[in-house]
């Protein structure tokens, strides 16, 4: 570090059409923006060939004052021209557009008016022989040698951004990067798919799934009445819905009916194997050259496992580069500032408007600099918001530099603290809570009727889930003094089963005092008691020792859990209280566990669907635990 691509049927559309639209908000009105746009830019269509002879389609805006701007390039699968929101969003944000940059943005293989055969996630090819070897970082390449060469009135350098599967273009274009390539930003990258959007530590994220397999996926050969019916006729009841419909399998069976490929490498997939293992961008981000900026929302629901890792591997392998990272108190793309509401998500407000914050302060100074020679680069190493003060932090490291690490020890009595509670050892006899799971009745992710994953489910009030005999609960005293946790959690469990597979899934909690509100604030009065989910985290047990090679648990037998839950930046105010919730379901958005241990889960059938006793233990030399970075 040197300075700081439609479901056949209806049934995933109306589910989970949230990944690309939230339902939760209206988008805010964009006529100035396409004003400007209209009235400042002008608009040129190309087909940019690529080394191997596919040419893939291209829109370019670019100033048509006659001055000499950079390039800012967006690569997508969701097409360039088009729907609405396309035509939105061909720049990070207004400040931008306004300071004057030559906007691109291009389709990437196999996907609307470009040419080639579109591959999920394209694998990158290390070692490239020849020049049909190629990859989104030869298309990259490519794509950047022609737009300097043949775009009038460029200043020679290029940015590059995106977010989400963009976002892992942007990432991927930059190993190897062209010359011309300044300045990337990598927002909310899909870096490793099985981590993160689709799977978590093996669970299988089914609603984010299936929303992915029918939005971009490729066109629908027609769309009858009967299709628009179904649409118009789903429940609003995901939760029931699902329920219903049993194993995953009745995806397929009953409505995509092998009309996906996608959808069935996803689900035959399930280990992570050398389909994953291809396409986890990871291990190749090196040879980074541009400046790097990546960007992720705390709250992000669909990618938040991909910006803290792609900053990671980036700044392990490539010392020297440029290399910062932004994380805000955001949903996915929250950061765009399109949405109605700009300082909070659901009930939990952040004081101030960060979307406007990052845009103006950060993101522009980045781009300007890099490839303007505008201002200075004097950013932050870590530039992150942190939650519970409201408040945007500067860093040296992230983690921080002097965090230190503390374990928070789950107790008798459903205590929790920083000191383990005396407890008996496992010779004197086991001290553990114990709860039982039922798949027909698994704890809800969220207390609303939804067919989306709500946004502001990350921060939701947890308190429909207190009290379930499928939770257990811990919970500290009121805090003297503020606790601030930043970093990442790892959660180390002791449990046992009584069958043969489950579900762990681990929530940390902010409570918030009794008497929110006694001043008469209404904000604040509905914040009463309030049990904010700050981190959420779940590990498919099978996959504790090996995400490759799964593994029975022994019943009854005591066995060691160990994961790692995404990082947060969230102090705990005094008066406050921390609590840990454990479960084992965490429906729909996590797929159920049968329990019972089937080599695919997608393929159970719903007789091996059964209850089961679950434990977590507490006791010495089996002490169940999170460990967490405190900040001094």
């Amino acid at each position: 570090m040197t300075i700081l691509k439609y479901m056949i049927s209806a049934l995933a559309i109306i589910l989970l059409a949230g990944l690309v639209l939230p339902a939760h908000a209206e988008k805010r009105a964009t006529d100035e923006f396409q004003e400007y746009i209209d009235t400042n830019y002008t608009r040129e269509d190309y087909n940019v060939p690529m080394r191997d002879g596919v040419q893939l389609f291209t829109v370019v805006y670019h100033p048509n004052d006659g001055g000499t701007y950079p390039i800012l390039l967006e690569r997508t699968p969701y097409g360039a021209v088009g729907r609405e929101r396309f035509r939105r969003s061909q720049g990070p944000n207004m400040s931008l557009v306004r300071e004057g940059y030559i906007i691109v943005r291009q389709e990437i293989r196999g996907t609307y008016e470009s040419g080639g055969r579109l591959t999920y996630l394209t694998p990158h090819l290390a070692n490239k022989q020849g020049k049909h070897d190629v990859d989104e970082s030869t298309d990259t390449y490519d794509t950047i040698d022609w737009l300097v060469k043949d775009i009038p009135n460029n200043n020679g350098r290029v940015g590059m951004w995106g977010i989400g599967y963009p976002g892992f273009c942007a990432a991927a274009g930059m190993i190897d990067a062209h010359p011309a390539l300044k300045a990337v930003s990598p927002q909310a990258p899909i870096v490793d798919y099985w981590h993160d959007a689709f799977f978590e530590n093996g669970a299988f994220k089914m609603m984010n799934a299936i929303d992915f397999v029918i939005n971009y996926g490729e066109p629908i050969p027609g769309k009858s009445s009967r299709y628009h019916m179904l649409y118009m006729g789903m429940p609003p009841d995901g939760y029931d819905f699902l329920l219903n419909m049993g194993p995953v399998s009745n995806v397929d069976n009953l409505y995509l009916r092998s009309r996906r490929p996608f959808w069935d490498d996803l689900t035959r997939h399930a280990n992570y194997d050398s389909f994953w293992q291809t396409r986890n961008l990871l291990p190749h981000l090196k040879n980074v050259a541009p400046a790097v900026m990546t960007v992720g929302g705390w709250f992000d629901a669909h990618m938040l496992y991909g910006p803290l890792q792609c900053y990671r591997s980036i700044e392990s392998k490539n010392p020297k580069a440029f290399n910062i990272l932004v994380m805000g108190p955001w949903e996915h793309e929250g950061w765009l500032g399109q949405y109605e509401s700009e300082d909070g998500l659901g009930d939990i407000m952040f004081g101030s408007n960060t979307p406007e914050f990052f845009q103006h302060n950060i993101e522009l100074t980045f781009f300007e600099y890099f490839l303007k020679d505008k201002g200075r680069a004097d950013l932050p190493e870590a530039f992150v918001f942190e939650t519970g003060s409201n408040e945007w932090r500067a860093f040296d490291a992230w983690p921080p530099a002097g965090t230190q690490k503390k374990n928070l020890y789950l107790g008798a009595d459903g205590g929790l603290g920083f000191s383990p509670s005396p407890s008996p050892s496992a010779a004197a006899g086991e001290g553990f809570d114990e709860f039982v799971s039922d798949p027909q009745n698994p704890v809800p992710f969220t207390h609303r009727k939804t067919k989306t994953v709500p946004p502001e489910f990350m921060v939701e009030d947890q308190r429909f889930a207190y009290g379930r005999r499928d939770v257990v609960m811990y919970e500290t005293p009121v805090l003297e003094s503020d606790v601030t946790i930043a970093g990442p959690i790892t959660a180390d469990l002791w449990v046992s089963t009584s069958k043969e597979d489950a579900d762990w899934v681990v929530k940390l909690i902010d409570v918030f005092p009794s008497d929110m509100g006694a001043d008469g604030s209404s904000q604040l009065l509905k914040l009463r008691a309030y049990q904010m989910l700050v981190r959420g985290g779940v590990i498919r047990g099978r996959y504790r020792d090996d995400p490759s090679n799964p593994r029975k648990f022994v019943p009854g037998e005591p066995t060691r859990v160990t994961f790692e839950l995404p990082d947060i930046c969230h102090t705990f105010k005094a008066g406050h209280k921390i609590m840990v919730q454990i479960q084992s379901s965490w429906f729909p958005y996590v797929d159920r566990n049968p329990q019972t241990y089937v080599g695919n889960i997608v393929g159970a059938e719903e007789w091996q669907f059964v209850e089961a006793a679950h434990r977590v233990y507490r006791t010495q030399g089996r002490e169940s635990r999170l460990e967490v970075r405190v900040l001094p």
